[in-house]
C-alpha cells in the first residue's frame, strides 16, 4: 500500500471519528477546567450561594444582583496566597472580580460541601 493511500484511510478514519465525537458531545454542557483557579471558580459557581449577614449589607449596598456575582464566578481570579484552602470544615477563598457594570470587588468565600459562603464583600 502507498504513503498516499494510508494517508488517505488515515484522514478518512479521523474525520469519522471527530464526527462520531461531535455527534455525542453536542448538547452536553462539556468544559475543561485545568487549571487550580478555574477548578475552585467553577466548583464555587455550580453550588448555591448563601450570604453572611455583613455580605447581605455590602450587597444592597453596592446594588448587586445574583447576575453580578454569576459574572465574578465566570471571570473572576482567585488569590491562592491570600487563601486558606486547608480551612475546616470549608476552604475559604480571595476572589477578586468585576461585576457588569465594572466595579472592582472582593470576595471572601467558603467554600463548603454543597454550598457556598459569601462571608464578605469589598469594593475595590
Amino acid at each position: 500500500m502507498r504513503f498516499i493511500q494510508r494517508l488517505g484511510y488515515y484522514l478518512g478514519g479521523f474525520a469519522i471519528g471527530l464526527i462520531i465525537l461531535a455527534f455525542f458531545l453536542s448538547g452536553k454542557k462539556t468544559s475543561c477546567a485545568y487549571f487550580p483557579e478555574a477548578r475552585v471558580l467553577k466548583n464555587i459557581g455550580n453550588k448555591p450561594y448563601t450570604l453572611s449577614a455583613p455580605a447581605q449589607e455590602m450587597y444592597t449596598a453596592l446594588k448587586l444582583d445574583s447576575l453580578d456575582i454569576r459574572n465574578i464566578w465566570d471571570t473572576g481570579d482567585v488569590s491562592f496566597r491570600e487563601s486558606d484552602t486547608q480551612q475546616k470544615p470549608c476552604g475559604s477563598y480571595k476572589v477578586y472580580g468585576t461585576t457588569r457594570k465594572g466595579k472592582a470587588l472582593q470576595l471572601q468565600v467558603d467554600n463548603c460541601e454543597d454550598t457556598s459562603i459569601i462571608q464578605s464583600i469589598t469594593a475595590q
